[in-house]
């Protein structure tokens, strides 16, 4: 729960490049760091772009497969929106002209979650990190989001007893079983109300490392269905489930 921001796993030290940044600059960053790609910012530390090394091989390989100047420019009004940009892209000398734009970023309070998404969808390797203004404060990679998997059972197992059954629900750290598997949870025992062992299985699975929840949890009272006296249960569970 705690861990579930993107600005607990991001690295802060970020290396970047300027507009202006010569290819060459460029390259030696990507290399001397052992990094694939880097974000390029503005004088205000804003993201405009992202250069990777790929950028600068399909560079390299369109500058040395270019023609003549007179036949190039002849050909350059039949060609494609995207052939055009790789075209422009083989006479690129600096950072702002090479990179891809616009970036593709998260904030740092957003979730692990949501940036994983955005990786798959958007199908990048890495994501410049923003503050509330909208300034580079990190930048996370695949590699970070995976390692989030990586938490010894133990310490899921953990998390689950403290932040779920005592902090959320009030439950006894006993109260119900509680065992995990390479990041599978099971959740074995009997709760006062279904409400609450629904809670307990939406709180896991949102907890780091876990992979999927089992759910064996049985309850005494069934409050998802109304009494036929219309009044509602009151306990615990109710804030929860008045949250949108």
């Amino acid at each position: 729960m705690k861990h579930d921001k993107i600005g607990s796993v991001m690295t802060a030290d970020v290396v970047r490049a300027a507009y202006g940044t010569p290819f060459k600059e460029v390259a030696r960053l990507l290399v001397d760091h052992r990094i694939s790609g880097l974000p390029v910012v503005d004088e205000d530390e804003k993201v405009i772009g992202v250069v990777s090394g790929t950028d600068l091989m399909a560079h390299r390989t369109t500058a040395s497969g270019r023609s003549e100047p007179g036949r190039r420019r002849t050909r350059f009004t039949t060609l494609t929106p995207v052939a055009r940009r790789r075209a422009a892209r083989a006479t690129a000398g600096t950072a702002g002209q090479l990179m891809s734009a616009p970036p593709v970023t998260v904030h740092a309070d957003d979730t692990i979650a949501e940036a994983a998404r955005t990786m798959a969808g958007r199908h990048v390797e890495r994501l410049p990190v923003l503050d509330e203004a909208d300034r580079l404060v990190g930048i996370v990679t695949r590699r970070d989001l995976l390692r989030v998997f990586l938490r010894p059972d133990a310490d899921i197992r953990d998390e689950v007893i403290h932040e779920v059954l005592v902090r959320a629900l009030w439950l006894a750290p006993r109260s119900i079983g509680v065992s995990v598997t390479e990041g599978v949870v099971t959740l074995a025992g009997r709760l006062e109300r279904r409400s609450e062992t629904e809670i307990a299985v939406s709180m896991t699975r949102q907890i780091d490392g876990v992979v999927a929840v089992v759910d064996q949890l049985t309850w005494r009272l069934d409050d998802a269905r109304p009494r036929p006296d219309g009044q509602a249960l009151h306990g615990v569970a109710d804030d929860w489930l008045r949250e949108p």
